[in-house]
């Protein structure tokens, strides 16, 4: 009856495993990496549509989906947790941009098949979080690993690639703007290199080419003049062509040098050349961002400058503006407060519908389990006594044959020419060898280690030959069936108690003895040894 109870709990516990599966696992592997696509896909568009919190939402919806087992897909996981935190960066959340930072980082450590591009993005956005945190030292090292990590991808420096030269673009601007004067020339130079070796090798158009330069220039002489070489500036500033400042955002990296000089008239100059670039872009998206980067510093400049009625002109723009900025801003939250609202109430509808699903497939589980149990109950009580009479003899017959099999295969295994087997076999042979003859297992200290010792060779070598060479298994396995197998030999031929068998066999301990036994051979030394005795008296 207490047999029957603990039967009847582990039933209860699978049908509550399986109950449960469909909520654990949210479906099938490939579920949740088409979820995962799915919600990626979606932040990517809202991305594009200016959504960011919309996109935030789905980009994290993504990453923790997978984050869990990243290696159902990898590209996945690397791109909805590198743009999450991108995400977290922008509005000014750097401890939490750098904790998913971090925990990619650790989980993509080994793993070839974590995009190397990706992570060298998370480096990068790793250090300019640690600048943000006022953590400089430690950002110049994360620098120097995003750099790394993209040379060893491109073989070295000066293969002539775009991107390496816009990250070390992006780390002499990072740098400059903290005032790391010297280590942010070190990546100016660097700058310059690849975009001279991509010059050589002929790669990109000599437009892109002509922008990097300028922009290169420019950067130098903002270099010079932050380090107190005004002159030295104004030379570098003066050699620059001016068709290569008309070239990207180069007229704005001008004004910004100009106004430093407090040369307004000319910075004024290039913000007004900038209009048909920069001013088209604020008409479409009027945000704060845009309003500060380009609108406020050419008010500052126009009023340097002298030029009272542009300035006065530019601020009634900026005031302007920022009337239109805050209408589209309270536009954009109504309806990316909406959008998330019916995400959650989605996901809040699609959650109980897995609950109640559990639910059912729990109950059914269960009522299947119960009537499984009733009906074996009654079989059981049918034959028991039937099944109990030829049991012993029956598993008699299956442990000899299974002995004699296990015989043949090493006796066949010791008939084979040794040139003929594998390092494995050479070394499984010459351990059964010594189990045989030796019997090294009846010391109950015996472990891999000393068979290596035995066999005079390293412990994982004969880890390896037991589990190729026996069906797979442990060297504690392979031990202990030794022991039975001696304990079965002892029981046969000998009078001797269980407990002294036991001692001889190297299991001293009677309980340890009896559960071993029982696992192997489905019944107890005794009734072993009382089925040897019943076929011998046949």
């Amino acid at each position: 009856m207490k047999k029957a109870t603990y039967i009847i709990l582990l039933c209860a516990a699978v049908a509550l495993t399986a109950g449960c599966a469909d909520e654990k696992a949210g479906g099938s592997m490939s579920e949740k990496v088409y979820t995962a696509l799915t919600w990626r896909d979606d932040a990517m568009e809202y991305d594009r549509a200016g959504q960011m919190r919309i996109a935030e939402l789905y980009y994290r919806k993504s990453y923790e989906i997978l984050k869990d087992n990243p290696s159902q897909d990898w590209d996945i996981y690397a791109e909805a947790g590198y743009r999450y935190a991108c995400m977290l960066y922008q509005r000014d959340d750097m401890e939490g941009a750098l904790a998913v930072v971090n925990e990619m980082l650790d989980k993509a450590e080994g793993q070839k098949e974590f995009p190397t591009t990706v992570r060298t993005g998370l480096l990068s956005l790793m250090a300019q979080c640690q600048l943000h945190l006022a953590m400089p030292e430690a950002a110049k090292q994360t620098f120097a690993k995003a750099y790394q990590n993209e040379l060893t991808v491109l073989g070295g420096e000066e293969k002539g690639d775009f991107n390496l030269a816009i990250m070390c673009s992006n780390i002499f601007y990072s740098l400059f703007e903290i005032g790391e004067y010297d280590e942010a020339k070190k990546w100016l130079d660097r700058y310059e290199c690849e975009i001279l070796a991509c010059e050589k090798f002929g790669i990109g158009d000599s437009a892109l080419i002509e922008e990097h330069k300028g922009s290169i220039a420019l950067y130098k002489a903002r270099y010079l003049q932050a380090t107190g070489r005004m002159g030295e500036a104004a030379t570098v500033y003066a050699a620059i062509p001016r068709s290569r400042i008309f070239l990207g955002e180069n007229m704005l990296d001008a004004t910004g040098y100009l106004m430093a000089a407090g040369r307004y008239d000319e910075a004024a100059y290039w913000y007004e050349q900038s209009d048909s670039t920069f001013l088209t872009t604020i008409g479409t998206e009027t945000t704060f961002d845009n309003i500060v980067s380009y609108l406020s510093p050419r008010y500052f400049v126009y009023r340097k400058a002298g030029r009272t009625d542009k300035a006065l002109a530019m601020a009634d723009s900026i005031c302007a503006h920022i009337d239109s900025a805050l209408v589209h801003q309270k536009k954009s939250d109504a309806a990316e407060l909406a959008v998330i609202y019916q995400t959650h109430e989605k996901d809040m509808q699609l959650a109980n519908q897995r609950f109640t699903i559990s639910l059912h497939r729990l109950f059914a589980v269960a009522l299947v389990v119960i009537l499984l149990l009733i009906a074996w109950q009654l079989w059981r009580s049918h034959i028991y006594n039937k099944v109990l009479s030829a049991k012993n003899r029956h598993l008699l017959a299956e442990i000899e044959k299974q002995e004699r099999k296990e015989q043949q295969a090493i006796e066949q295994l010791n008939a084979e020419p040794e040139a003929t087997l594998t390092t494995e076999q050479q070394l499984y042979r010459r351990l059964c060898t010594i189990m045989s003859e030796q019997r090294p297992y009846t010391n109950e200290a015996l472990n891999r280690d000393t068979l290596a010792r035995l066999l005079g060779t390293n412990a994982k070598y004969v880890e390896q030959a037991i589990r190729e060479c026996s069906d797979g298994e442990t060297v504690g396995d392979f031990i202990t069936r030794h022991r039975l197998e001696y304990v079965t030999h002892l029981l046969r031929t000998t009078d001797d108690s269980i407990s002294l068998i036991g001692e001889l066999s190297g299991i001293p301990n009677r309980a340890t003895l009896a559960r071993l036994f029982r696992n192997a051979y489905g019944m107890t030394c005794s009734e072993y040894r009382e089925a040897v005795k019943s076929k011998a008296t046949e």
